[in-house]
């Protein structure tokens, strides 16, 4: 465990910086004229993004290869699911000056995907490129 951890603690630091942007109240700011509309939506877009590379890159400094079979994949998609609604859950029913949003964890999973989306490009770019 503590050798996954270690692997894992850019996307562990990062995930905890989501918790807590995700969590606070935003006051007056959040209805700034420097804001534009969907802005919330692609900052959980590019949040989970980050959170799913950094998670791959955890992976690939263990195993050491940038090879994965599809169970890995689908298991980190799944865990930026229950992370997504888990916030999404804290939002809805203890931070009372936040509310939940569906289309706050669709745009979590759009993130995710694309972030799995850049690994599997740069992998196979990688392997490519050692053929």
């Amino acid at each position: 465990m503590q050798k996954l951890l270690k692997y894992q603690s850019l996307s562990l630091i990062w995930a905890f910086f989501i918790l807590v942007i995700c969590c606070v109240s935003l006051g007056k700011a959040g209805n700034s004229h420097l804001f534009f509309r969907g802005f919330d939506k692609l900052t959980h877009t590019g949040l989970f993004f980050v959170l799913t590379v950094l998670t791959f890159y955890g992976l690939i400094r263990k195993q050491a290869k940038t090879h994965f079979p599809a169970a890995v994949f689908l298991t980190v998609f799944v865990l930026m699911f229950l992370f997504g609604g888990a916030i999404e859950l804290l939002q809805w029913k203890f931070f009372t000056y936040r509310s939940g949003d569906w289309n706050d964890l669709f745009c979590d999973l759009l993130g995710s995907l694309m972030g799995i989306f850049s690994i599997l490009v740069t992998a196979h770019a990688i392997q490519s490129q050692h053929k």
